[in-house]
């Protein structure tokens, strides 16, 4: 599924399958998440995609064919691509293991070619090995929703835990109760944090999702919660939401937006802000993030709630995903074991 210009719909096209670089695996996809910097993407919120692209990058796929440099990964392999597909390896960033802020980052699915197609290319040392607690459908969000909503959470815990002197935080409120947010609830709540979940106004369907995610707590982005929050993660694209996280968060706390792309944020009193609360943002993950939250979520077990679509359909989800009709992870299912 192709992507010629923002503002269209995908295309369905043929193309060559691709051919594996020396450091590169060629990849039979089986399943890819849509993810909401996909409609960022499409939208043309993102600026300079390359273009025509193919979308997508929270891959599962088997490895078919792998490069003369490659260790480590060989065919019958079954591997997840996440955002991230290669970095520089030698700016200051990845030499002090921040490669998620690399001056000369390749992002899958935005400046190469992801895994809306049935093959897909990727740097190997890039790749990650899948928990084979997870079949296809229900791995692909894990790729992106829940690494990012790991590190969304890590950065809160650090800026928590630095200003206050206690660890992490214990309270949390989730804006945007979707694909990320439903994977975090469930780590926090096996971690022992009370978990508060926003939604839009009136979405009644979603807060009982949220609920069922072990939330103790969800109402409306325009409701109080039962207690002050130790942090807020976001992961809605609506700036409109900091001013309001941040009037819920105690003195110390931190408001984490964990989106790559968000509209503007409106001004507010600095009495708001006042009391060393902190805003910061979460930009991509590393590879440690990705060991690290694989790790983990069988022992929790996080478990990912998804709607699969022909690989065709592709447009259908991303309109579901645009007008909120999921709860979960929409996953274009590409081919068969």
């Amino acid at each position: 599924m192709v992507l010629r210009e923002p503002g269209r719909p995908l295309a369905l096209e043929e193309l060559p399958v691709p051919e594996p670089g020396p450091e590169e695996v060629l990849l039979r996809v089986r399943a890819c998440a849509v993810c909401r910097t996909d409609l960022h993407v499409v939208d043309g919120e993102l600026p300079d995609p390359k273009l025509p692209l193919v979308l997508g990058h929270e891959i599962v796929g088997v490895v078919e064919a792998a490069g003369e440099r490659v260790r480590g990964a060989a065919p019958g392999d079954r591997l997840g691509v996440p955002w991230l597909a290669r970095t520089c390896l030698d700016c200051a960033y990845c030499r002090s293991g921040r490669e998620n802020l690399c001056d000369r980052p390749v992002f899958t699915g935005y400046t190469r070619d992801g895994g809306y197609a049935e093959y897909a290319v990727a740097d190997a040392r890039f790749c990650l090995p899948i928990p084979p607690e997870y079949g296809d459908e229900a791995a692909a969000p894990l790729l992106c929703a829940g690494l990012i909503g790991y590190r969304t959470l890590r950065l809160a815990d650090a800026t928590v835990g630095e200003l206050s002197g206690e660890l992490g935080a214990r309270r949390i409120g989730l804006y945007g109760f979707g694909a990320a947010a439903h994977l975090v609830a469930q780590l926090a709540v096996h971690q022992g944090r009370s978990v508060f979940a926003f939604t839009r106004p009136g979405d009644e369907a979603g807060q009982r999702f949220a609920l069922a995610c072990g939330a103790s707590w969800a109402g409306g982005s325009d409701e109080e919660p039962p207690e002050p929050l130790d942090a807020a993660l976001i992961f809605a694209p609506v700036g409109a939401l900091v001013p309001l996280a941040l009037r819920h968060v105690r003195k110390g706390g931190a408001v984490v937006c964990g989106g790559i792309h968000m509209s503007d944020i409106p001004s507010f009193p600095y009495r708001d802000l006042w009391g060393e609360r902190v805003i910061r943002s979460v930009a991509n993950l590393t590879r440690e993030d990705g060991r690290r939250f694989f790790e983990l979520a069988p022992r929790v077990p996080v478990r990912t709630a998804t709607r699969g679509y022909p690989l065709e359909e592709a447009n259908r989800a991303l309109a579901d995903l645009r007008e909120g009709r999921l709860e979960g992870a929409a996953v274009l299912i590409a081919s068969s074991p």
